[in-house]
C-alpha cells in the first residue's frame, strides 16, 4: 500500500491524514493522541528520518524554517514549499512588496521599525486601522480596531518584541477593507494550479464577530455566495499574477497558496498568503473530496497538475471548541467528556468527524484540554443546513470546563 508522511500536531493534519488514510498507510509525525485514537500511526520520529512515498507539512513554521527542502534534498517528494515561497507568509513586508511587484490588489500600507514614524503614519490613517507583526504569531499577529489608541498601543507593543518576540520589531500598517471574506486555497505544483472550492472561515473570537482575533473559531465549505464570475476573477487577478511572480523570481512552489480575500466594491484583494492549509478551512475541505486526496497531492509533489479542478461533493461546516481563556491565556488540563468510546462522535451523529487540535491523555486515559483550539467538530451533507446542523448537535455533546464556541459558523448561509 502507498505510504503518506504527515508533518504537524493539530487538527489540520488530523484532518489530512484522516482523508489521505483513505487511499494510503499514513504516518503523522509527532501528531496527537485524537489522531491515534483514530487509528493513525503516530511517531516522534524526525520526518528527515522516515520513507514514504509522500510527504506532507502541515503547520507554517517548518515549512518557513525550509523543512521541505531538507526533504526533497533526499530525493523525497513533498507537498511544500521551499523556504524561498514560504517568505510570502514568513514576513508580511516581504508579502507587500512581492505583491507590489506583481501587480497584486491589495491594501494600501507602510513597513515600519521605527516607533515615532509608525506612529506619524497610523495618525494619518482612517479606522479601521490593521496592525499586522511582521513574522508568523500563530494566526494572532493581526489586530483590527476602529479604537486609534488601541492601535497606537498595539504598535508599540509589536515594536518592542513584547507582543511576539522575535516574530516582532517590524509592523506591516494597513488601510482597512471592508466587505466579505473568502479563503481559497490554490494547489500549485511549480508552474501549474488548480484550485479547491472556496471557503469562509470565522476569525473573531465571539458571535458577530467580536472579540479577540483568534488562528480561527469554526469554517465552512463551499462558499456558497461567491459566483462563478467571482471566483473567476480572483483567479486571472491575485492567482495568475502571482504565479508568474514565482516563476519571474524563479521560485518553484510546490504545495498549496492560502488565498484570505477580501471581496471589496472594488473587486478582490488579497488580505494574506500562507504557504500552507489553513486552519480551520481543511477540516471542511478535506471530507468534500472523498478518496481522491493522495493522488491529487502527490501530482502536487511530483509536478503534474493537469489544471482540471478536483471534484468536490456536498457541504461542510466545523466548529471549533477552544480553551477558557483562549486565545490569550489558554487553560489545560480540563477533562473532556463525550467524545466517545473510540475518540468520535461518528457514531452518534451521522457525518461527523471530530479532529483533535490540542488534546493530550490523562494519567487514567481520558481526554484533557492542552492548547488553545481543542477539538474541531466538522459535519457534512449535501446541503450546508444539514451540515451546520450535524456540527452543532456534535458539539453540543462535548463537554469541558470553560469550553469556548461560537454559535453562530455558518449561519447567515444556512
Amino acid at each position: 500500500m502507498r505510504r503518506c508522511v504527515v508533518i504537524g500536531s493539530g487538527a489540520r493534519e488530523h484532518a489530512l491524514a484522516w482523508a489521505l488514510a483513505k487511499s494510503a498507510q499514513v504516518v503523522v509525525t509527532p501528531g496527537n493522541p485524537g489522531i491515534a485514537a483514530h487509528g493513525i500511526t503516530c511517531v516522534v520520529t524526525p520526518s528527515t528520518e522516515l520513507d514514504a512515498e509522500l510527504f506532507v507539512i502541515g503547520p507554517d513554521q517548518p515549512v518557513v524554517d525550509g523543512l521541505a527542502d531538507l526533504l526533497r534534498a533526499q530525493g523525497k517528494t513533498v507537498v511544500g514549499p521551499g523556504a524561498d515561497g514560504a517568505r510570502l507568509e514568513g514576513s508580511k513586508a516581504y508579502l507587500k512588496e512581492f505583491l507590489a511587484s506583481a501587480n497584486v490588489p491589495s491594501a494600501a500600507y507602510g513597513v515600519f521599525d521605527d516607533e515615532s514614524e509608525a506612529l506619524s503614519f497610523l495618525a494619518e490613517m482612517s479606522p479601521p486601522y490593521v496592525i499586522k507583526t511582521d513574522g508568523l504569531a500563530a494566526g494572532k499577529g493581526v489586530l483590527v480596531t476602529a479604537d486609534f489608541e488601541e492601535a497606537s498601543n498595539d504598535v508599540r507593543e509589536k515594536l518592542s518584541g513584547r507582543a511576539f518576540g522575535g516574530a516582532g520589531h517590524t509592523v506591516v500598517i494597513e488601510e482597512g477593507l471592508e466587505g466579505p471574506e473568502c479563503s481559497l486555497m490554490v494547489l500549485c505544483d511549480g508552474a501549474n494550479v488548480t484550485a479547491l472550492v472556496p471557503s469562509q472561515d470565522f476569525k473573531r473570537l465571539g458571535d458577530g464577530d467580536t472579540g479577540a482575533n483568534t488562528g480561527g473559531m469554526g469554517a465552512y465549505a463551499p462558499m456558497t455566495s461567491l459566483s462563478s464570475d467571482e471566483f473567476d476573477d480572483i483567479m486571472e487577478r491575485i492567482v495568475a499574477p502571482t504565479i508568474r511572480e514565482l516563476l519571474r523570481r524563479d521560485i518553484d512552489y510546490r504545495g498549496v497558496l492560502y488565498a484570505g480575500i477580501m471581496l471589496t466594491s472594488n473587486g478582490p484583494k488579497i488580505l494574506e498568503y500562507n504557504a500552507r492549509f489553513g486552519d480551520p478551512e481543511t477540516q471542511a475541505l478535506v471530507p468534500l473530496y472523498g478518496d481522491g486526496l493522495f493522488d491529487l497531492l502527490l501530482a502536487v509533489g511530483e509536478g503534474r497538475l493537469d489544471g482540471s479542478p478536483p471534484v468536490a461533493s456536498g457541504a461542510a461546516v466545523t466548529v471549533i471548541l477552544a480553551s477558557h481563556g483562549y486565545p490569550h491565556a489558554p487553560r489545560k488540563s480540563d477533562v473532556i467528556t463525550g467524545l466517545g468510546e473510540d475518540g468520535q462522535l461518528a457514531r452518534a451523529v451521522e457525518g461527523v468527524t471530530v479532529f483533535h487540535a490540542g488534546t493530550a491523555l490523562d494519567a487514567n486515559g481520558r481526554f484533557i484540554t492542552a492548547g488553545g483550539r481543542v477539538l474541531a467538530v466538522t459535519g457534512v451533507a449535501e446541503t450546508l443546513v444539514e451540515a451546520r446542523r450535524r456540527a452543532y448537535e456534535a458539539a453540543a455533546l462535548i463537554i469541558f470546563e470553560g469550553r469556548v464556541m461560537r454559535s453562530d459558523i455558518a449561519l447567515s448561509v444556512a
